[in-house]
């Protein structure tokens, strides 16, 4: 557990409630605003005040009736720009790109979603849970959850803006603290995935060119040799522009001894791709190039007796497929469900905590085998002529809307696309390999900078 900072002052008296959650994202605001319509006293405590910038900007289609049921989908598609798809630009052609739109998907029961700035969309989710009676505190961070009998969480300690140290006695505790994870690293569940490692470096921008007409909202999706590169089209002329990349190419930032800055590196990456450098022309950086490396991790539990982990507080894998958000807020929409169901009959956490890790382990799954496969030579052999036998593309477009828990037509679909690219593979062994070989070495690749986050392994 984190150690108590010892210049803070001990407030008099320790507050009880049901429910605490830590971390006021997207993942804690919802899981908290649907504790407190089922009439628990929810206390929701966010290290940071709104807003506050985040990466993580584009929604998928499944969040959608999240919002609704949260009410708050009028809301969020008024601070949002309206996403039907995505585009792949193709590779050696001028500008021709590949279009994927959700309305393709098997079941398209929603057909598009949004792109947001997290600073207002975070905002608004925490107000939002406020105003349905959650004590939710900023500038409030947790310092220490102990332990008690039977490992069951008992006090909280956290510290606020003035330096005051606060505790609460909870019945259950909820981390959705994002990539800080809180508990996970805490008690020591925190592990790098063994198959994929990424970094990142991203800014917004202003005056970057958009496509025309339907398109005009479609998040970008662009590879280049280490790594992929996003375009996501926000409110008010701006652009979220980044790279995903093999650590070893940030490594370059202090190649041969001189250092390269975030943005030169940017800048140079954008202009390796002719197709996206053609769309920055005449664009105006308007925030600081971030980077941030380690994307992929997971806990080894994700639950126990009084205690879950939601969103990035369990595991990341990468924003390719801008899953974080959707993955965040299906999961704390899961763990209210087990929360509700342990404080009311208790002898049912143990099933309820363990068919949700069922659950969400399947929708990983599927999300990480086509990241882990994204940039490999037989992916785009795949993504650049892609057919529809036995409705294969329309899984994938399914699988990109986040339809990847519940729906066995989407599953089995996916089985089958591994096949096919198994033996396109097969095709291209030689090719496939030395991509195999690449990947693999990645992995074993340590990045260090600055970041955006605590607690990365």
């Amino acid at each position: 557990m984190a150690s108590p900072d010892p210049t803070a002052t001990l407030a008099t008296g320790t507050e009880d409630c049901d429910v605490l959650v830590i971390g006021g994202g997207p993942a804690g605001s919802t899981a908290a605003t649907l504790l407190a319509r089922r009439g628990w006293r929810v206390v929701l405590l966010e290290k940071d005040r709104h807003p506050r910038f985040h990466i993580g900007e584009s929604l998928l289609p499944m969040n959608m009736p999240i919002l609704a049921e949260l009410g708050v989908l009028e809301q969020v598609r008024a601070i949002g720009v309206h996403k039907p798809g995505a585009d792949f630009p193709l590779p050696e052609t001028d500008g021709r790109h590949h279009v994927v739109r959700f309305s393709r998907a098997l079941e398209p029961r929603h057909d598009s979603a949004v792109h947001v700035r997290r600073d207002q969309f975070d905002a608004l989710l925490f107000e939002h849970a406020r105003a349905l009676g959650v004590d939710a505190r900023e500038r409030t961070r947790v310092a220490e959850v102990a332990f008690g009998p039977g490992e069951r969480p008992h006090l909280v300690s956290a510290v606020d803006a003035d330096g005051t140290r606060r505790q609460w006695r909870p019945r259950y505790v909820v981390d959705a603290s994002g990539r800080d994870t809180f508990l996970a690293s805490s008690r020591k569940l925190k592990r790098r995935d063994p198959k994929h490692q990424s970094a990142a470096l991203f800014s917004h921008f202003r005056g970057v060119e958009r496509h025309p007409g339907a398109d005009a909202g479609n998040i970008t999706v662009a590879r280049f040799d280490q790594g992929w590169l996003w375009l996501i089209p926000l409110p008010d002329g701006i652009v979220s522009v980044g790279a995903v990349c093999f650590p070893e190419y940030l490594r370059q930032r202090n190649d041969g001894g001189t250092r390269i800055d975030n943005e030169t590196l940017l800048m140079r990456t954008l202009e390796s791709n002719p197709g996206v450098w053609a769309r920055m022309r005449g664009a105006q950086r308007v925030a600081p190039v971030h980077a941030t490396g380690n994307y992929s991790y997971g806990a080894t539990r994700m639950a126990g007796p009084g205690w879950i982990l939601v969103g990035d507080a369990y595991a990341f894998v990468d924003p390719i497929f801008s899953s974080g958000v959707y993955l965040a807020m299906d999961g704390a929409r899961q763990a209210a469900n087990v929360v509700d169901g342990a404080l009311r009959e208790p002898a049912r956490e143990t099933a309820l905590q363990r068919a949700m890790q069922v659950r969400l382990e399947r929708g990983l799954r599927h999300f990480s085998w086509f990241i882990h496969r994204f940039n490999t030579p037989v992916m785009r052999r795949l993504f650049a002529a892609p057919r529809n036998d036995w409705q294969l593309e329309q899984a994938v477009i399914s699988m990109l809307a986040g339809d990847v828990f519940d729906n066995r037509r989407v599953h089995w679909r996916l089985y089958l696309f591994r096949l096919v690219y198994a033996l396109n593979a097969v095709a291209i062994a030689p090719r496939a390999l030395r991509g195999w070989r690449d990947r693999r070495r990645q992995v074993r690749i340590a990045f260090a900078g600055d970041t955006l986050h605590e607690g990365n392994p």
